[in-house]
């Protein structure tokens, strides 16, 4: 890659970031609106991988191949600017499924092809906006890993490019997919809850190598990869494979626990309530167990205000907690009325902790308690990211597939994922500034007061 190709790069990544990227990049001489109405129910629809993760090899490869021949899509092609990675990704589908891909050392190489009709991003977690916008301003539907976006300025990107080409992209929050989480949505906006008083989510683990990655640090070559390609609109600094491949632990290519997992919890709020994000979020966290020469804290908690901008008496708190450092209580989300709770790990309804009776006689007031419920039956969750035959994934994937085809709206819209950016982005500055964060809807960034 030349200067010239450094310096056209740059100057498309700006453009993205500003929202001024033109439909011109697609090379065809039609928008990229009627370009998602050409492909006939028919047609095989050709996709490229981006990012030969491990998210990819073993939760959404198999998720799409479990329904490949069904709806008639395949993949052709890898694009990953490590060459082991994409030498990698050649051998396992052939393997796997006899499938001989194109390798790509960028994505510009891949998209200069026109031989593809959607793509799946599972790249760093930084990259995942700016990539997004590459490839709907190609003419290309995506599944794009979540987090969407890490800094408000990517998610503002991401966001318009979607709205312009009508290209359709669903986000890797997989919940909405779910059974039992759709279920839990319609019972709360049936009215039977009542409204929610509070929010208690939590993601424990106990795992000394999550998110490390140190065999590869050991192996991985400058010269086999491209770190200025890597950093896209990142400042620009000195080779450093601990940021290549354990970015997970380093500011500003990830915000680690809200990005990552705090990313999946929170975005249930917005879909039971309708709300966009929170009102306001104070958080503090640190690293406290594991020193390994992480900036990402390996303990996090926050609390969310959430409820009508305008009316400050009605609404609710999320506190959400994280820790690496032991696993009790695991994946945690629940839900608390007045009449009781509902349980996203037990999948149950129940009246515990309602207005009982002899407490509301106290009041001269009606007992209030739910009736006990039971929602579908849903795999339990993990924390493992990784889990092959993951269901939620498999059902997410195939509402993906499905709108290609229909061109309908998939489960994790666009704004769907600009929503829990936001939260993730307030709660990422609320921790490093130790400040109140809110929102500012007529700007569309956040506030540290």
């Amino acid at each position: 890659m030349d200067h010239k190709d450094n310096n056209n790069r740059r100057d498309f990544l700006k453009k993205a970031v500003l929202g001024t990227v033109g439909l011109s990049v697609i090379g065809m001489g039609f928008s990229a609106k009627s370009y998602g109405k050409i492909l006939g129910a028919n047609d095989r629809v050709r996709v490229g991988i981006i990012g030969f993760s491990d998210r990819f090899k073993h939760s959404l490869y198999p998720a799409m191949m479990g329904h490949a021949k069904e709806l008639n899509f395949e993949f052709v092609g890898v694009s990953d600017i490590w060459n082991r990675r994409r030498d990698e990704a050649e051998a396992y589908v052939k393997e796997k499924h006899g499938i001989k891909l194109k390798k790509y050392r960028n994505n510009d190489e891949l998209y200069s092809k026109k031989d593809i009709d959607a793509v799946i991003i599972s790249t760093a977690d930084f990259q995942h906006a700016l990539m997004g916008v590459e490839a709907v301003r190609n003419g290309k539907d995506v599944y794009l890993e979540k987090p969407m976006a890490e800094t408000m300025e990517d998610a503002r990107a991401i966001l318009k490019a979607v709205e312009e080409t009508g290209k359709i992209v669903q986000i890797g929050s997989q919940r909405r997919s779910a059974p039992n989480y759709i279920a839990a949505n319609e019972y709360i906006n049936s009215g039977k809850f009542g409204d929610i008083k509070m929010v208690e989510m939590t993601w424990n683990v106990n795992q000394p190598g999550r998110w490390r990655r140190p065999d590869l640090v050991s192996q991985i070559r400058k010269e086999d990869t491209d770190w200025e390609r890597y950093l896209m609109n990142r400042p620009k600094v000195d080779w450093d494979p601990r940021k290549y491949l354990e970015y997970r632990l380093f500011w500003p290519y990830s915000s680690g626990i809200p990005g990552q997992w705090m990313s999946h919890q929170i975005d249930t709020v917005h879909w039971f309530t309708g709300l966009d994000h929170p009102r306001s979020v104070a958080a503090n966290g640190g690293i406290y167990m594991w020193n390994d020469g992480r900036e990402n804290p390996d303990t996090l908690t926050a609390v969310f205000d959430y409820g009508p901008a305008n009316d400050a008496s009605k609404g609710f708190q999320v506190v959400y907690s994280s820790r690496f450092s032991n696993s009790a209580g695991g994946v945690k989300e629940l839900y608390y009325s007045n009449g009781g709770m509902l349980n996203l790990d037990t999948n149950k309804i129940t009246s515990e902790g309602g207005l009982s009776k002899n407490q509301a006689d106290d009041m001269n007031m009606q007992a209030n308690l739910l009736t006990d419920y039971t929602l579908p039956d849903q795999a339990k969750v993990s924390t493992d990211a990784n889990t092959g035959g993951d269901p939620m994934t498999s059902l997410h994937m195939r509402n993906w597939m499905e709108c290609v085809r229909s061109r309908q709206t998939p489960n994790a819209s666009v704004k769907a994922g600009y929503n829990h950016s936001v939260a993730n982005i307030m709660t990422r500055v609320a921790m490093q500034t130790g400040k109140r964060v809110t929102f500012d809807d007529a700007k569309q960034d956040v506030v540290a007061s």
